[in-house]
């Protein structure tokens, strides 16, 4: 397979313009890789459904930059979830990786999700993919776009789908209403969704 590694310069930009980009792009990590066929963005100060929106805490400050590193955090007391940091030092955004299509290692990544019946089900949401490819909090604050890194993500040449579905995110209780959620239509491994939109 012919994989390059996504630079930094991708990721310094608005999470909006991101994330339909991240699309059929491939997250690799020591124990698999799968395509990325869902995402959410997260707009810092400007989004009410942003862990950001606040300021800086202990467990936001890797929102707040560099790009290009994994913001890891834990939801519901018991699931991880993994995003993709934006923009620039300082100024907040990332990418939540909702789902992804096994394409490697999906012998570990079986065995790490005894629960999931069909191999569509091992990454088919964001605490899916990070109990099936090992992500967890000791992961927060990764550097994906270094030369060096464990985990990166790689263009292998599949384009972005040009009319990506578009809908609400989920899960949320506040900016549930903003249409930042992007997914490659018809892809098995995409997550329960609501009514899509184009």
């Amino acid at each position: 397979m012919n994989e390059r590694m996504v630079a930094r310069s991708f990721y310094a930009r608005d999470p909006l313009l991101v994330a339909p980009e991240l699309l059929n792009k491939v997250l690799l990590t020591p124990r698999g890789a799968g395509r990325i066929v869902e995402v959410e963005a997260y707009d810092g100060p400007n989004d009410p459904g942003s862990h950001a929106f606040r300021g800086p805490t202990p467990r936001t400050r890797v929102m707040f930059g560099p790009p290009g590193h994994l913001y890891v955090y834990f939801t519901y007391g018991m699931h991880w979830c993994a995003n993709i940091v934006c923009r620039t030092e300082g100024e907040p955004g990332a990418v939540l990786i909702r789902a992804l299509a096994p394409l490697r290692g999906l012998e570990a990544m079986r065995a790490a999700r005894t629960a999931a019946r069909r191999d569509r089900d091992l990454c088919n949401g964001p605490a899916k993919l990070c109990q099936a490819l090992g992500i967890a909090g000791t992961d927060d604050g990764t550097d994906i776009a270094g030369p060096h890194s464990p985990m990166r993500v790689v263009d292998d040449g599949v384009r972005p789908p040009a009319e990506p579905m578009n809908g609400e995110r989920i899960g949320l209780s506040r900016g549930i209403e903003l249409p930042w959620r992007w997914y490659v239509a018809g892809d098995p491994n995409v997550s329960r969704t609501n009514v899509p939109r184009r």
